[in-house]
């Protein structure tokens, strides 16, 4: 059986250069020239490794969400769900406007202007935003079990909240929104999240 030609490229370094694209410019307007001259590739390389330029925007999202779940583990290991809610918005606010990456989230400008032909791209983007809203779903209605949160929460509505403000935080961030605004945003929001609350001072058997 003949073996393939092993790759002549860091594959995670290129996806890498490869996500930088695609989050700039959006699926539409990252171009193979702007793609393969990033990654430091020529296009037969790209195809081998990838299929399409569509396999390398799903291999690209891939990378994406591994290097954000790590960091999703240190945002639902919070004691609290309004923890949660403070630690999640505020990495939203602090990546969205760090310097070292494109502005806004990958999630959301990576879909902006799909034209004929990859109309289900920003469908693609919305499986990925859905896993995160998934794990913050169960993480409250895992609050909700120990009490962290009354038993009408919604633990499900509480997750497309958040993940719907970290997605307009995106869209801001994107048209230059910088970090105190974005982090404003997110200070507004928690406090909307902290009324779901039980008082503190309710049901306590001292009464205090």
């Amino acid at each position: 059986m003949a073996m393939g030609r092993p790759r002549s490229f860091d594959t995670d370094k290129a996806l890498d250069e490869a996500m930088e694209v695609f989050w700039r410019h959006g699926y539409d307007g990252a171009s193979l020239a702007m793609l393969t001259r990033a990654m430091g590739i020529k296009p037969p390389s790209l195809y081998a490794a990838f299929g399409s330029k569509e396999g390398l925007l799903k291999a690209a999202l891939d990378r994406y969400a591994q290097r954000r779940s790590a960091h999703m583990g240190f945002v639902l290991a919070a004691p609290t769900a309004r923890d949660v809610a403070e630690r999640f918005l505020g990495s939203i606010a602090d990546s969205h406007t760090d310097p070292a990456n494109p502005p806004g989230c990958l999630l959301v400008q990576g879909g902006l202007a799909c034209g004929e032909g990859s109309e289900h791209i920003p469908f693609a983007l919305a499986s990925k935003r859905a896993m995160t809203e998934a794990e913050l779903r169960d993480r409250f209605l895992q609050a909700r079990q120990e009490g962290d949160l009354p038993d009408d929460a919604d633990p499900a509505a509480l997750a497309r909240f958040l993940s719907t403000v970290a997605s307009g935080m995106g869209v801001l961030a994107s048209s230059g929104a910088d970090r105190d605004a974005l982090r404003e945003v997110a200070r507004v929001a928690v406090n909307a999240f902290e009324r779901t609350g039980r008082d503190p001072g309710c049901g306590s058997p001292s009464g205090s």
